[in-house]
């Protein structure tokens, strides 16, 4: 395993089929698989532990202060505690809590360990406490990091090559059973990396071997401890017809609609992260009370809880597809909107992952436009997550799975409506991005 990274300034491409039968691959397959367990071990404690402080502060602490239930005003004063601890962290510990969730996911490679506190409390502080992002992110360098530590100090003398593979496995294994699938998490690092062809392969079967044992850890884990996987499900999806023409013409709607929420997201989010960068502290907590108040007005005009406008939405997208039709269009619209602003101020500032939330804003568009005539509520839920995560992510075929394996055997039927919508938003995206910024999107 003494080859020289591909691409390495200098050095000749190794040949992937002759690295994978060399014996140093063997013995790297055998470090993942070791190395799987306590990495994906940790990763399903960090979740755990965010899990906890979201029933802490938002459940637990309300009530151990005297109120029968959480006022609408809560996350106020807790996004701007949010803020201020993040922005510290930030601040003063190595690693600058991690990658700008603004800027999607970039490949800059595994954290070190001593950026590894940095980047745990950070999206601690961020996600336990309401900010509008995912873990996802955060999984993906917690993990990374770790494999690439532990595999330092099981072998010094570790190439970078075989360094930077543990690495990616390391990640694999962190969010093999996040987003409901060790297949769909795979694909999702696969394709934000850029690898292709064969060198795909000699990273992809580490990853795989790490992304399986990672699942059934989770799996074990959730069933040893009562505290479930954590990982991305919907517990009811209603049937849907087969589509029709009448569903093909809201495709091109939602994918439309999706490119320009996603893109002015996105454009928001950018210029507000220039703006607290140049003062960390104020801004950050100037960032948290924004979503706070959002998160107020939104509860204050429905009368329906503050939290949906909080955290990932990666636990309320089941109950947002199961109570849909006790939505009212202006109360969806009203989320929508709430959501959007908190989204991009949180992406600014805090620290995270931008998936969950380009999903729950998606889904909750397409149940909004369900309620017009030609568009069921399963279909408009499926094709609004696929169009605006791809608006977000720039991962078209990422997206399209995202937003059809979510949906079991529902998905299938979908399928078509989603790639439609997906496209349509991923060309309109790349058309509306700016110079500047075509250069940093994931390739």
């Amino acid at each position: 395993m003494s080859a020289e990274p591909a691409g390495a300034p200098g050095a000749e491409t190794p040949d992937p089929r002759t690295v994978i039968r060399t014996r140093g691959y063997a013995v790297l397959l055998v470090m993942v698989a070791a190395l799987g367990v306590p990495v994906s071990a940790a990763a399903f404690g960090f979740l755990a532990l965010v899990h906890e402080l979201e029933d802490l502060t938002y459940e637990d602490l309300p009530h151990a202060l005297g109120f029968a239930s959480t006022p609408s005003w809560w996350p106020v004063p807790l996004l701007a505690v949010a803020g201020l601890l993040t922005a510290l962290t930030i601040r003063h510990l190595p690693g600058t809590g991690g990658h700008r969730p603004a800027e999607g996911f970039v490949n800059t490679g595994a954290p070190t360990a001593a950026q590894l506190p940095g980047v745990a409390l950070a999206a601690l502080t961020s996600l336990g406490l309401g900010a509008v992002l995912g873990p996802e992110a955060p999984l993906i360098a917690l993990g990374g990091g770790l494999a690439a530590y532990a595999a330092r100090l099981l072998k010094p003398g570790i190439a970078p090559s075989a360094s930077a593979m543990v690495a990616a496995a390391g990640s694999f294994a962190a969010v093999s059973a996040l987003l409901g699938s060790p297949l769909l998490g795979a694909f999702l690092l696969m394709e934000a990396s850029g690898l292709a062809g064969m060198m795909l392969g000699l990273v992809l079967v580490p990853g795989l071997l790490a992304s399986g044992i990672g699942s059934l850890i989770f799996i074990g884990l959730g069933s040893w401890t009562g505290l479930g996987t954590y990982s991305l499900t919907l517990p009811h999806v209603p049937h849907t017809p087969d589509p029709g023409v009448a569903e093909f013409g809201w495709a091109l709607v939602l994918g439309a609609a999706a490119a320009l929420v996603g893109t002015g997201v996105k454009r928001l989010s950018l210029s507000l992260q220039d703006w607290v960068e140049q003062r960390r502290v104020i801004a950050t907590v100037a960032m948290g009370l924004t979503v706070g108040v959002l998160a107020l007005l939104y509860a204050e005009s429905t009368g329906r809880n503050a939290s949906e406008v909080l955290y990932s939405g990666q636990s309320a997208l089941g109950g947002l597809l199961a109570e849909g039709a006790t939505y009212a269009v202006g109360s969806l619209l009203v989320l929508i909107a709430c959501k959007a602003l908190a989204y991009a101020a949180s992406l600014s500032a805090f620290r995270g992952g931008p998936i969950f939330p380009s999903m729950f804003l998606g889904a909750a568009g397409g149940l909004a436009l369900s309620h017009l005539p030609g568009l069921n509520a399963t279909s408009g839920f499926a094709m609004g997550i696929g169009a605006m995560c791809v608006a977000m992510l720039r991962l078209p075929m990422t997206s399209v799975l995202l937003a059809t394996l979510l949906l079991g055997s529902e998905g299938v039927t979908v399928m078509p409506l989603v790639i439609v919508s997906v496209v349509v938003s991923y060309v309109l995206v790349l058309r509306l991005e700016r110079p500047d910024a075509a250069s940093t999107a994931p390739r």
